[in-house]
């Protein structure tokens, strides 16, 4: 062999050499990197898992607390006849109105149940929106009130302003507007 051919043969195994390395650093580094992504990757892999873990667990909360409620329902007693009516902006319980909430408050300790009250307030489409919501907030919790000193649990009993959102007769004639201005006690067991 000539010094010219060992001199190629020479480079050539080095270049043979260099490009056999550079191909495993390569390789090293690629299994590296996929390492650290993979771990990545179980790390949010494990997250989701979470997520989805409660996620499910809320939703099987929300199912049971939605069969405990059905059927639960036992009676509505509004307070809006002739006997009942709320004048215009008025919060006041009359006489009539009272008597029949100590009838309803008999009734209930009667039964001997564990009830819950949603004492709903009501108001005719008068007035603005902000007005509306507290009056009828202002009717809820009299009867609130009174069923209390008639011996009912406040815990029992909660209160909510519909305002004129939820009408039960038009709001463009006397009547209807008279009708509107109520509180229903919707009574759950």
């Amino acid at each position: 062999m000539t010094f010219t051919s060992r001199k190629a043969f020479a480079v050539g195994a080095l270049l043979a050499v260099g490009v056999a390395a550079s191909g495993c650093a390569s390789h090293k580094f690629v299994r590296e990197n996929v390492a650290v992504v993979d771990e990545r990757v179980s790390a949010v892999d494990n997250r989701v898992t979470g997520v989805e873990s409660t996620a499910n667990q809320a939703l099987e909360r929300a199912n049971a607390a939605h069969k405990l409620a059905e059927g639960k329902f036992l009676y509505e007693v509004v307070l809006s006849d002739d006997s009942v009516k709320f004048p215009t902006n008025a919060t006041d319980l009359s006489p009539e109105a009272e008597q029949r909430l100590a009838e309803l408050a008999q009734r209930l300790k009667a039964e001997n149940r564990n009830v819950y009250l949603e004492i709903q307030g009501h108001t005719d489409a008068s007035g603005s929106d902000a007005t509306n919501a507290r009056v009828g907030e202002e009717r809820a919790e009299a009867v609130r009130r009174f069923l209390s000193t008639q011996g009912i649990a406040l815990n029992r009993m909660s209160t909510i302003s519909y305002g004129a959102s939820n009408p039960v007769a038009p709001n463009d004639t006397r009547e209807g507007r008279a009708q509107n201005r109520r509180v229903a006690i919707v009574v759950l067991y």
